[in-house]
């Protein structure tokens, strides 16, 4: 670590920044502290979150007060019927002297709000693939790296489906987290409008530097893992798989396919840092099952008995653990 003296004195800055991380964006956003630490989770485990609930929770604001609170670059991207690949990634276009100029899309940023992201065909939605996985993207042949840090938010709104084109498994399997935002409590509520009514202004100041994230993340991966918290979350994966050896009742009466190899790998990532954001140097089984509902909702599907019967992502997900 070039900033730290030792990985110790490194896990208590990580912690100190989350903190104060927490405590600027809650000078905008009032409540969802359980949604604002998987956001960050996902930043200091480098992946990518997918946030959904209803219009006026708050979901594009969130993402923005963090990108103020991150000194990173930041572009918004509003997903729509009609936008294009290019109008993401960019595109080749004539100078003067005609020769070919690639001018890059918004898609060169730090962090990527891509609002409304199942607004928009599954041909522009497949522009981001290469740049989730790769860090990269490619026109006409040629292959442009981004600038790490890089992190896509996006959010759903899961009500109104008219318009809408479902994300595909494969980039559904992208996101490290799918996060569901709830309705704010009545105390949480009031406390919202009191903010959002007066004439107060708040200033999110900056706390973390891209140099800082790439460090914490270099940091989660050193964290070591004892074997039976491993096979605890590989198998946890596994019992979602039908007509498997693992496979319990429920997960083959209500389930059509299982989580892939990239659900353990993300649900140990994403406990190592849980465990040090809680003051541990070493995640437990309790760090996986605190995670793991954020990491499989999105990357198990239901069959058409569990749509039948009411049976929810979040109810076989319980039955597992």
């Amino acid at each position: 670590m070039a900033q730290y003296q030792s990985d110790v004195e490194a896990v208590d800055a990580l912690r100190d920044s989350y903190q104060k991380l927490t405590a600027e964006i809650g000078k905008v956003i009032i409540g969802q502290e359980d949604t604002v630490k998987m956001l960050l989770t996902a930043i200091f485990c480098q992946g990518h979150c997918l946030l959904v609930g209803v219009p006026g929770l708050a979901k594009t604001l969130l993402i923005h007060t963090i990108a103020e609170a991150l000194d990173l670059d930041f572009n918004r991207i509003q997903f729509t019927p009609d936008l294009m690949p290019s109008d993401i990634v960019g595109s080749e276009t004539l100078d003067n002297e005609r020769n070919f100029r690639f001018v890059k899309g918004p898609i060169f940023a730090n962090i990527i709000l891509a609002d409304e992201i199942n607004r928009t065909p599954p041909k522009t939605q497949s522009a981001l693939l290469e740049a989730m996985q790769e860090y990269a993207v490619t026109v006409a042949g040629h292959k442009y790296p981004l600038e790490k840090p890089f992190f896509v938010l996006a959010t759903q709104n899961p009500i109104e489906q008219e318009g809408t084109y479902p994300l595909p498994e494969a980039q559904l399997d992208r996101f490290m987290f799918m996060v569901k935002l709830d309705y704010p409590s009545y105390q949480s509520e009031l406390d919202i409008v009191k903010s959002t009514t007066s004439d107060k202004k708040y200033q999110v100041q900056k706390q973390v530097t891209g140099q800082q994230i790439l460090e914490f993340q270099q940091l989660v991966r050193r964290v070591p893992v004892a074997d039976n918290v491993v096979e605890y979350a590989v198998k946890l994966v596994h019992k979602t798989r039908p007509n498997t050896e693992m496979v319990n009742e429920t997960c083959n009466k209500y389930l059509e396919w299982g989580a892939g190899p990239r659900a353990s790998q993300n649900l140990i990532l994403a406990a190592k840092c849980n465990a040090l954001l809680n003051g541990k140097y070493s995640p437990d089984i309790e760090d996986v099952k605190a995670v793991s509902m954020a990491v499989l909702r999105h990357r198990i599907v239901r069959n058409f008995k569990a749509e039948a019967e009411g049976v929810s992502v979040e109810d076989i997900v319980r039955k597992i653990m």
